[in-house]
């Protein structure tokens, strides 16, 4: 039998309903997680790696690195065919972002979550965990990059989003639509990420990256506090097609001209962004200033780019082609 290995690191897949606190708390480990669905062992040999058990609003860079070395031990390993990471939903799009652009692999690594924890009758983990062994092992999943699945849907890492707070089919990709689908009589998948990138993990810390919303009315002050900070780079969560108020948009001149990397994303969930309007604080005027605009990817998934484009100290050219890539 083909190996695949699960890395636990914890979420609401990993949680049952602790009475002390009467609320979800961590308790399984990847074994647990595999008992709860005997007939996986039928699929393949698995093997457990116990990473992390976090909710994955404790997940960050430092978590991403420590996970990222994990992954790539486990693929160099021949006989491993695919791996599995059990996952938090509520970052998962930031981490499968991250691995996906620092992986240089063809061969499946696929994460899985839940929506709804063990102590619920209709816990949802078990059914994904199972639909992640059966991704790993189709010839179909090599080349894909990473990949989310969760309510039998499969979603490219660049794409996907949370858009339910709750629901089971909470992960979206935008305008594009899902990469396939698990049936139970077969995985299909019925197109490919074309927009992949490959971006050599280095050693050492990620460069810190804050992302500042816009709104009506929105001044500079988180702009400049971002900067204070140390921030090497700033994430705008714009409007539009990438429109900032005009007090943020002097707070983004400053960080500029102090060598900051600014990139204009959006809030809004889908279409791209780009450098249209001539007023203050319009797209065209930003990027006169040197800010980058970040195509179609959200603030979050930007965020991770422009963290690893800073971390092999790319130039604003350079930082330019990477979101275009």
């Amino acid at each position: 039998m083909r190996t695949v290995v699960l890395i636990a690191t914890g979420g609401t897949i990993a949680m049952k309903v602790d009475p002390e606190y009467n609320a979800p708390r961590p308790v399984f480990g990847g074994d647990d997680l595999l008992a709860l669905r005997p007939d996986i062992s039928s699929l393949a040999h698995l093997e457990v790696r116990n990473l992390f058990n976090l909710p994955s609003e404790h997940m960050g860079p430092e978590q991403w690195v420590r996970l990222q070395r994990a992954v790539s031990e486990e693929l160099a390993r021949d006989e491993v065919a695919g791996v599995i990471i059990s996952h938090g939903t509520d970052t998962m799009e930031e981490t499968a972002w991250f691995l996906d652009l620092t992986l240089n692999t063809s061969r499946p690594v696929v994460m899985v979550g839940a929506q709804r924890n063990a102590s619920e009758a209709d816990f949802d983990g078990p059914r994904n965990l199972f639909n992640a062994v059966r991704i790993c092992l189709s010839p179909e999943a090599e080349n894909k990059g990473v990949v989310i699945c969760l309510n039998d849907q499969i979603n490219a890492a660049r794409e996907a989003s949370k858009t339910s707070t709750s629901e089971v089919a909470t992960f979206k990709s935008g305008d594009f639509g899902f990469l396939g689908q698990v049936d139970p009589d077969a995985v299909r998948f019925y197109r490919s990420p074309v927009r992949r990138q490959y971006i050599p993990l280095l050693e050492g810390e990620l460069p810190r990256v804050d992302i500042v919303s816009s709104y009506a009315g929105a001044d500079g002050r988180l702009i400049d506090a971002a900067v204070e900070a140390g921030a090497g780079g700033i994430v705008m969560s714009a409007l539009g097609c990438g429109n900032i108020p005009r007090a943020q948009y002097d707070a983004v001149l400053r960080a500029i001209r102090r060598g900051v990397a600014v990139v204009i994303s959006t809030r809004v969930p889908n279409g791209r962004v780009f450098p249209l309007y001539g007023y203050e604080g319009g797209g065209k005027t930003l990027a006169e200033a040197g800010a980058v605009y970040a195509d179609n990817l959200s603030p979050q998934h930007s965020r991770v780019l422009l963290m690893l484009g800073l971390q092999h100290g790319l130039n604003t050219a350079d930082i330019a082609g990477l979101f275009s890539a």
